[in-house]
């Protein structure tokens, strides 16, 4: 009967953690994220997107171009820091955002314009999400999806 008792409690215990545990604000989390979307494009704005890609990329951040390989962590870092971003502005604007039942990831997608001289190219993007542990978000991976002419185009190039 103790046995029966002890196990009982410790069943009732389970359960009531679990009804109890915190409740995670989804509408909440894909609000913080589409703001942290626009706070990243307003800094590439602001100060450029190498600087604003080295501020928001996580340590094990992918970016991902038309016809090449994935660039991934450490290098993706060394390639932002060599982009040489002088001769355009990047900006975007979420149109939507995503978020995960644990609320430590998701995604935003949107509509970026890429501003070259007098000449403006607008395509979509797809930016994925993970929340870190102090609450912050960061970027980890961007897919940009710009097709003009039948022919990828490449956003950024490296300074020789």
């Amino acid at each position: 009967m103790k046995y029966f008792f002890f196990l009982l409690c410790v069943c009732m215990s389970a359960l009531y953690s679990c009804k109890n545990a915190a409740a995670i604000d989804l509408a909440a989390e894909k609000t913080s994220m589409s703001k942290a979307d626009i706070a990243f494009s307003d800094l590439s704005k602001q100060k450029g997107m190498k600087a604003a890609f080295l501020e928001y990329i996580d340590t094990a951040g992918v970016l991902l171009r038309p016809n090449h390989y994935p660039i991934v962590g450490r290098d993706a870092r060394q390639f932002l820091q060599e982009a040489n971003d002088s001769s355009f502005t990047l900006t975007w604007e979420p149109s939507a955002a995503e978020v995960g039942a644990a609320g430590d990831l998701g995604f935003t997608y949107g509509i970026y314009t890429l501003t070259i001289a007098d000449t403006a190219i607008k395509g979509t993007y797809v930016s994925v999400w993970k929340k870190q542990a102090d609450g912050n978000l960061c970027w980890i991976q961007a897919i940009p999806a710009l097709v003009q002419r039948n022919k990828p185009f490449l956003a950024f190039e490296i300074s020789s």
